[in-house]
């Protein structure tokens, strides 16, 4: 049971409080990756793929050994232990106020035909260019990271804790947050970024999944079915094309199509349907709304089977 509860209660204690203004331990995590990178990624290193491992390796082994440790400890001993470490570290590793209240502006500021201030909104939730998009395209860009975010920074940390508790939880999100900062296809980070990209791909797998199916489930069935056989194995990201392209699916949009990346335009494939609104990025919400609940009751199921199985 102390899965499945902390589960519930990491959830609801991230829907009362929302991020931790202060303090928050990414922060610390960060400074830390970085200041690793800057010693280890040598633009005349000979391997740098295999300094980016050890970078990975150094950052996480020993976060999953002293995570392993504490949650041993806590489940044996005697008290709440387990669900307070638990819990507290659904907390810390999802986001899913977050990030509806970074969503929410650009709907707003679209509806009131405000598309400068819909810019600057979208531009804090996507890395692609956003100076010149229309409305359209500024639509699209949230509707986007919404999906792929309700998979990456939702769905997937509350599967890894149902499966593998506060290491799995732990190694997960900050695998994650290193494929954020050394993910890139650029001249810096492509080679040294590899092994924290591919780690990030192949924790993802089984959470876009069932991402994409909770999507199908909650919206246009036959056609997030076939958006997702369609498209989806045309994406660069094999993670994003499943989710997005269920969720273009569910909600009849056409998303995907080519956007500016740091100057340089990047062809993706788009899925069919009709241009989205203002007016879709709260439907978008509902249906992601709808998917963490219904994610959120199977993985307590799961963990709670987990458990039963364990002992």
């Amino acid at each position: 049971m102390v899965i499945a509860a902390a589960l519930l209660l990491g959830m609801l204690l991230d829907r009362l409080l929302g991020e931790p203004r202060q303090f928050h331990p990414l922060v610390g995590f960060g400074r830390l990756a970085s200041g690793l990178e800057r010693k280890l990624n040598c633009t005349d290193a000979k391997y740098p793929k295999v300094y980016g491992i050890l970078a990975v390796a150094l950052l996480l082994v020993p976060v999953w050994l002293v995570g392993s440790l504490l949650w041993e400890r806590a489940q044996q001993a005697q008290g709440p232990w387990a669900l307070i470490l638990g819990a507290g570290s659904v907390y810390f590793a999802v986001g899913w106020k977050a990030l509806n209240e970074h969503i929410a502006p650009v709907a707003r500021t679209l509806e009131r035909e405000d598309l400068a201030g819909a810019r600057t909104a979208v531009g804090r939730i996507v890395s692609r260019d956003c100076d010149n998009l229309d409305e359209e395209q500024t639509a699209r860009a949230a509707i986007e990271s919404l999906l792929e975010n309700t998979s990456d920074a939702v769905v997937a940390p509350l599967f890894w804790f149902a499966v593998a508790g506060l290491p799995g939880v732990l190694v997960y999100r900050l695998s994650n947050t290193l494929d954020a900062m050394w993910g890139y296809r650029n001249r810096r980070y492509r080679a040294f970024g590899w092994a924290a990209a591919r780690l990030d791909d192949l924790l993802n797998f089984i959470p876009a999944r069932i991402t994409a199916a909770a999507f199908t489930l909650f919206g246009n069935r036959p056609e997030a079915l076939q958006q997702w056989r369609s498209c989806a194995g045309h994406w660069a990201s094999p993670n994003a094309g499943p989710v997005i392209a269920a969720g273009a699916g569910a909600l009849e949009l056409r998303l995907g199509g080519g956007a500016s990346y740091h100057g340089q335009w990047q062809e993706k494939p788009a899925t069919a349907g009709r241009v989205a609104t203002a007016a879709d990025i709260p439907r978008a919400q509902a249906l992601a709304a709808r998917a963490v609940a219904a994610t959120l009751v199977l993985l307590m199921l799961l963990g709670f089977s987990l458990g039963v199985a364990i002992e």
